[in-house]
């Protein structure tokens, strides 16, 4: 049973919600403490065959399709990849007004791709022009507002590289720009040999009060671009954040809310039918300005996306305030809004039929099952899919604030890498990350897609969103929970004392969420441990290395896990050796240089256990643009974290032709001093492990930095052996370069010889 509260009240005065409602269609609406019975509801919202709801009643005369955002390409997995024809999955979207239909798509394979893009264009490649599709668009969502629109892609891989174009005629841009959105774009698919060359990025977006022009705003995005240019990219990792939308509360729609000062008052506050719209409305916003915003547009439309969500997608630190704030009707309705277009814009996918409002209570504890709510469905129209696709590992119940399941994904990166996304935002709370049935579904399904590769697959990336090899704060913590914060919260609650120290929610610190997020808080401790030791297991039963990529820390860094040295284990043969990647942010601004440094020095030799150590790598030899007189950005002794803007590539070190790795056509080793084909998967005997594990690890590691192999990110180095990792930083050098130039910090990563120890029986 439901109630609606009628927005036309008994003495005939209109209420706040009645201009919204006449604007997205009108209709009547239940009569005061009128009861809506389950069947009533479902009667009075139209099912189609493929989704529910009418959609609007309108029909464009236009011989054109405006464009609101896009497109948009994303990448979702590959099948019979274990075969000699494996198949690329992917999505387009575009968003559009609503009333039209736009044309099918064209995708066309154009040939094989040559390292600076050009194409060969014989059909050497086992592909004829034949058998170029079109591709028929299928409607996700539509309101009065808008439609959104995503086009299936399937393409096989090959036996070279391959270059493929798609296009959607009749696109105009809604707003009037120039240039004509129909003109094809491109985008690449590795040879079916071959692994993806990756890029990976976190948040993308701009933290409230920060003077974006002072920052060039997206400006390394061109970075990307030019590297794509000379060697592409098969696909672009998010690792959260994609989009800052804190600027809800504060030039948005809760702006009110956020003003009221009594924090019992704002825990009770509705999210009603009005609050909910106004809402809707600002992420969609945000989201078309910032998905148009050059240079991130360009990069959007030809390198596939694969994206994992964070807090800032949300609200800034959402999950990790109080329990019975997060609780509160305001924070779940946009967690509700926020996922629906998180949804929609970076997995293509419809949305759920209605979200969180307290004017529905059906919709307040759905337990991630499908609830509707007619109002939010007048001149609506949703899809409702019959199946997840099955690359995504679902929660089996909703999330704590958020009324829907966890989302994580597994999936394969081409012929050696596979990645591993979890959801670490969905199920999130002050004390918990993710459920613990909710890991035991992701170790389980992950080990199964490795042990179905038989050997093929040798690394497994895994996305964190958040690092987990990073230097501790707990004394931080301890300082900022102590009794002295006392009288400060005391004044500032009085008399606005110290107002930029609290956060304008909880009334806490409002450093305590970005440091209740960290997996080395306190409260994670455990479940990090936990976490770190599944993985060991992971990788030892299935002798596949395991590198994770974390961002959200606005700084770029390197921690790794490995074996306590007194065990004397080689890296390459170490399945506790395991990379953290931290590469944030590739727009928002770094922290002051004062916290790199401190952070450099908090740099301690940590013991996860009695086995398993952990530190940063000192990566960074020198600050970028040091030569050309850049000013420095950290301390002289600080080698450890790198407080500027930046992003990271991944990619194979070998090329690899017919199954076999290829030891011509790669770049010279450079000065860390490794000779082509050293290494085919055994240890290099001449490399001894430090007395100081900051320094290298391996033979991969030496050399780190500007110096080595990898630090351009555009060759392949031949290091690390024939089925070994090249990692790339690109730093920026200098803000106010809107080019976004940047300097490059490289190193290896081996595979996993682990078989190696089975002889030793169960303590290996």
């Amino acid at each position: 049973m439901a109630m609606r509260t009628d927005m036309k009240h008994a003495d005939g005065h209109r209420g706040p919600g009645d201009a919204l409602n006449d604007k997205i269609g009108g209709g009547d609406y239940d009569g005061p403490g009128h009861t809506v019975s389950e069947n009533e509801t479902h009667a009075r919202v139209q099912t189609q065959k493929n989704g529910i709801g009418s959609g609007p009643q309108i029909r464009s005369t236009s011989r054109q399709l405006e464009v609101l955002c896009g497109p948009l390409l994303n990448y979702r997995r590959m099948s019979r990849e274990h075969t000699d024809s494996p198949v690329w999955h992917g999505s387009v979207l575009i968003v559009t007004m609503p009333g039209g239909v736009p044309d099918l798509m064209t995708l066309s394979c154009i040939g094989s791709a040559g390292s600076s893009n050009g194409m060969s264009n014989g059909m050497s490649n086992g592909y004829s022009a034949s058998q170029d599709r079109q591709i028929q668009g299928v409607k996700l969502f539509e309101d009065p507002r808008k439609a959104f629109w995503q086009f299936d892609v399937e393409a096989p891989f090959q036996e070279q590289e391959s270059a493929w174009e798609y296009s959607i005629p009749r696109l105009v841009a809604a707003k009037g720009e120039s240039g004509s959105l129909s003109r094809p774009k491109r985008f690449y698919i590795p040879s079916k040999h071959e692994s993806m060359r990756i890029m990976f990025h976190s948040c993308n977006g701009f933290s409230l009060g920060t003077n974006e022009e002072a920052w060039s705003g997206p400006a390394l995005w061109n970075d990307v671009n030019r590297v794509h240019e000379q060697q592409p990219f098969h696909v672009m990792i998010g690792g959260g954040d994609q989009i800052y939308n804190d600027s809800v509360r504060v030039k948005g729609p809760l702006k009110p809310w956020t003003d009221i000062g009594n924090p019992k008052k704002r825990r009770e506050y509705p999210f009603n039918e009005e609050m909910r719209a106004k809402c809707d409305e600002f992420y969609f916003n945000n989201y078309t300005r910032w998905y148009s915003t050059e240079p991130f547009r360009t990069a959007n439309a030809q390198i596939a996306q694969l994206n994992i969500w964070d807090d800032h997608d949300i609200i800034d630190g959402f999950g990790s305030y109080t329990d019975h704030f997060m609780k509160c009707p305001v924070f779940r309705g946009i967690g509700g809004v926020a996922h629906k277009y998180y949804l929609l814009f970076q997995h293509h996918l419809p949305p759920p039929v209605s979200t969180y409002t307290t004017d529905a209570p059906q919709t307040m504890h759905t337990n991630g099952r499908m609830q509707i709510d007619s109002v939010q469905l007048r001149d609506t129209y949703v899809m409702t899919p019959k199946a997840e696709d099955p690359s995504y590992i679902m929660g089996l119940k909703a999330g704590p604030y958020v009324e829907e399941k966890s989302r994580s994904i597994y999936c394969q990166l081409g012929k050696r890498v596979a990645f591993l996304g979890l959801d670490a935002r969905t199920e999130r709370t002050r004390h918990q990350i993710n459920y613990p049935e909710t890991y035991d579904l992701i170790w389980r399904h992950t080990s199964q897609q490795l042990a179905a590769s038989r050997g093929e697959i040798k690394h497994l990336v895994l996305l964190l969103g958040v690092p987990i090899a990073y230097p501790r704060l707990q004394w931080l913590e301890n300082i900022l929970q102590s009794p002295i914060i006392g009288p400060i919260r005391f004044l500032n609650k009085r008399f606005g004392v110290a107002g930029g120290f609290f956060n304008q929610f909880d009334g806490n610190v409002d450093l305590l969420d970005d440091l209740d997020d960290h997996y080395t808080a306190h409260q994670h401790k455990k479940e990090r441990k936990e976490l770190i030791l599944r993985l060991q297991k992971l990788a030892k039963e299935h002798s596949v290395r395991v590198s994770i990529l974390g961002g959200d820390v606005h700084l770029a860094a390197m921690g790794r896990f490995y074996s306590n040295p007194k065990l004397n284990i080689p890296a390459e043969r170490d399945w506790r050796y395991m990379p953290n990647i931290i590469s944030s942010a590739i727009t928002n601004k770094p922290p002051p240089q004062a916290v790199a440094n401190l952070l450099a020095k908090r740099n301690k030799i940590h013991h996860l256990d009695h086995d398993t150590d952990e530190t940063l790598l000192e990566l960074f030899d020198k600050n970028p643009g040091a030569d050309e007189g850049a000013k420095p950005k950290t301390a002289a002794a600080n080698h450890a974290t790198m407080p500027s803007r930046n992003y990271a590539i991944i990619c194979e070190s070998h090329p690899h032709a017919n199954g076999t790795a290829q030891s011509n056509g790669i770049a010279t080793h450079g000065a860390n001093g490794m000779a082509h084909g050293q290494q085919n998967g055994a240890v290099d005997m001449a490399f001894s492990a430090p007395k100081n594990p900051r320094e290298p690890l391996h033979l991969g590691e030496k050399g780190a930095g500007t110096t080595h192999a990898a630090a351009g990110g555009v060759e392949k180095t031949g290091l690390a052996g024939m089925n070994g990792l090249d990692v790339t930083i690109r730093v920026e050098i200098e803000p106010s370069d809107r080019e976004g130039h940047t300097q490059g910090y490289g190193f290896s990563v081996p595979a996993l010889e682990s078989a190696a120890y089975k002889g030793q029986g169960e303590k290996w």
